[in-house]
């Protein structure tokens, strides 16, 4: 079965600003209505529920039959065919607290791997946008990562896992990096982090326990735009759940020194 990725980007990105606009709309309300999932610090609110409700709607009425995975209500990919990967707020903790860096993130995937996906910032109005042998976009604007060739001076991106004990071996692992990078940045929206690296705004990004919702439309942004990237199950030597994007002058070597720093043990 072949599918246009062209014509599902356009379907991700009408359907990712709507629910982008009904999360920002809806912010002061939302808030208030706060529970938690993994643990105390994986917060959802009312506005990521309602998103997601949003783009199941819209996705079943313009895309009827194709299945919806999404991080607040689940799901199963298709056996075969097409099959929509969301998460209707990255970046939900920023969301809570008022900081405008979170985003809405929906992916096309055939066999599990992307074909087509926009990531939406309703604070901003910016939307990226990939598909697959398209590139990677910026509202018209195309994407390359940076040439850079040092890891010395690059500057990384990273994420924590919700538990303590995790977050206390990741902390020590990034100590441990921290003396072989320019710096490195905690942004908290995984999907927009994987951009970042798309548009050179990070040399590069690892992180751990993200769910497929988390990667599956930044990856291929990253990837159209030249980096190395690897999503969970693709790089054992650094975890079984690790998402790990660079630019290619540097991949070798953060790959070869988070291996170092016992980033697999986190």
């Amino acid at each position: 079965m072949r599918f246009d990725p062209r014509s599902l980007v356009d379907v991700a990105v009408l359907v990712a600003r709507e629910a982008g606009s009904l999360a920002l709309t809806t912010r002061e309300a939302a808030v208030a209505d706060v529970d938690t999932k993994s643990t105390i610090t994986d917060v959802v609110t009312a506005a990521d529920r309602a998103a997601e409700r949003l783009v199941r709607e819209r996705l079943a009425s313009l895309r009827p039959g194709e299945p919806v995975i999404g991080e607040e209500e689940g799901g199963q990919a298709a056996a075969e065919g097409l099959t929509w990967v969301v998460d209707p707020i990255d970046g939900t903790v920023n969301y809570l607290y008022g900081i405008p860096h979170y985003a809405v993130s929906i992916a096309a995937q055939v066999d599990g791997e992307s074909i087509a996906g926009a990531v939406h910032e309703p604070a901003s109005g910016r939307t990226w946008t990939a598909a697959r042998g398209g590139g990677a976009w910026l509202d018209g604007r195309r994407l390359q990562v940076n040439d850079v060739t040092r890891l010395d001076v690059s500057l990384l991106g990273y994420g924590f896992a919700y538990r303590a004990d995790r977050r206390q071996r990741q902390a020590e692992t990034w100590a441990k990096l921290a003396t072989k990078v320019r710096d490195i940045r905690r942004a908290g929206a995984a999907s927009l982090d994987l951009c970042a690296v798309a548009a050179g705004r990070l040399d590069a990004y690892a992180e751990h326990a993200l769910g497929r919702w988390d990667w599956a439309a930044g990856a291929l942004l990253a990837r159209e735009a030249g980096a190395v990237v690897k999503v969970p199950g693709e790089a054992p030597e650094l975890g079984a759940d690790a998402t790990f994007a660079a630019a290619p002058g540097i991949a070798d070597a953060l790959y070869a020194a988070l291996v170092d720093a016992g980033f697999a043990r986190v």
